[in-house]
């Protein structure tokens, strides 16, 4: 949740071509970040990583119009696909390993998020 207003800031102070730019960093940094924790902690996935939502959720935050109804759908249905993993979200997690699979399932989710939001703004009318 976190993400939300620092998305907030970022796109509004800099457009979504900076949130752009700061989704990439944060997925290139939280991929190397991801193999150290990962290797350090013996554990494939650790739980108390975050930066790989935080990553996933501004790349959804780079398509959604600067509305508090937009932003909390994008976070409820970036939360929805990243908890259900829905195909290929769910192989990519088992079978991609170390950091770039702790990043890429949320990736995944984010990408079905990102369809979804473009859908209601087209049906909506609304413009980014």
């Amino acid at each position: 949740m976190a993400a939300l207003p620092c998305g907030w800031a970022i796109r509004g102070l800099s457009g979504a071509a900076a949130l752009a730019i700061a989704a990439t960093i944060a997925l290139v940094l939280g991929w190397w970040a991801a193999v150290q924790v990962a290797r350090s902690s013996g554990q494939q996935d650790p739980g108390f990583i975050v930066i790989d939502e935080i990553a996933a959720q501004w790349l959804v935050l780079v398509i959604t119009p600067l509305d508090w109804r937009f932003y909390a759908a994008a976070f409820l249905l970036f939360r929805v696909f990243d908890i259900a993993k829905p195909w290929p979200a769910r192989l990519v997690e088992r079978r991609v390993a170390g950091g770039l699979g702790i990043m890429l399932d949320d990736i995944v989710a984010a990408l079905y998020a990102v369809v979804l939001l473009l859908i209601a703004e087209g049906v909506l009318g609304v413009r980014p």
